[in-house]
């Protein structure tokens, strides 16, 4: 929630996009609040067999996994209820609904399917979850697949619609290895790679606070 403090710097807030390709219209989620912490873990994928010598062989980058917890909220909605007819008629259900899409196949996609299926064919369209991307700051834009979301719900209005919750979410990064050249998340990977690489590089020329790790050339 901003500050009423005048002097108080202006916090950008995270969120995910997502696309269901080739549609380029996105759906936005932003975080009403930031989450107050980000739990990262990076596993590396090892080099299978192969002799002395190849112990530090990988197969690629690291299976990078980040979890964290989303607060919602529709309290501040809810006090002003003329200007947000949307959150007084349905509390939280479009945020959650747009969280829990994040998992979910192509709508349209599934329901031709289903006619194919009923007609007898043995063709069956490709389905799949959209294209998300996390957007945590200028300097971590990153391609990733919902590996888990669980959502509680808090409190509820007088028609049972959920006005306060959380969402517990678990996404793993996708890499250049899972995403096609052509799927617009290969190259966000890659510029996120590239960012990586120069914030190494600025970790090279020191740090005044001690802080900095010296890696011998």
């Amino acid at each position: 929630m901003a500050s009423a403090f005048p002097g108080s710097p202006r916090v950008l807030k995270g969120g995910i996009v997502s696309y269901r390709l080739p549609d380029l219209f996105p759906t936005v989620i932003v975080f009403q609040y930031n989450p107050d912490e980000v739990s990262r873990s990076l596993q590396m994928d090892g080099g299978q067999g192969g002799g002395r010598g190849d112990v530090n062989r990988v197969n690629g980058p690291p299976q990078e996994t980040l979890s964290f917890a989303v607060e919602l909220d529709a309290a501040d909605q809810l006090e002003h209820p003329g200007d947000n007819a949307i959150t007084v008629a349905n509390g939280l259900h479009p945020v959650i609904a747009s969280l829990e899409e994040l998992t979910y196949p192509s709508f349209p996609v599934v329901i031709a399917n289903e006619a194919l299926a009923f007609a007898g064919s043995s063709f069956i369209l490709q389905e799949q979850a959209p294209l998300a991307l996390l957007i945590w700051g200028p300097r971590r834009v990153l391609p990733v697949r919902v590996e888990s979301l669980s959502i509680k719900e808090e409190a509820f209005d007088q028609i049972l619609n959920p006005i306060r919750a959380r969402a517990d979410l678990s996404l793993r990064v996708l890499t250049y290895r899972d995403l096609d050249v052509t799927n617009p998340g290969y190259w966000v990977y890659f510029a996120a790679f590239t960012q990586k690489e120069a914030m190494s590089a600025l970790n090279l020329l020191g740090d005044r606070t001690g802080l900095a790790a010296v890696s011998p050339i």
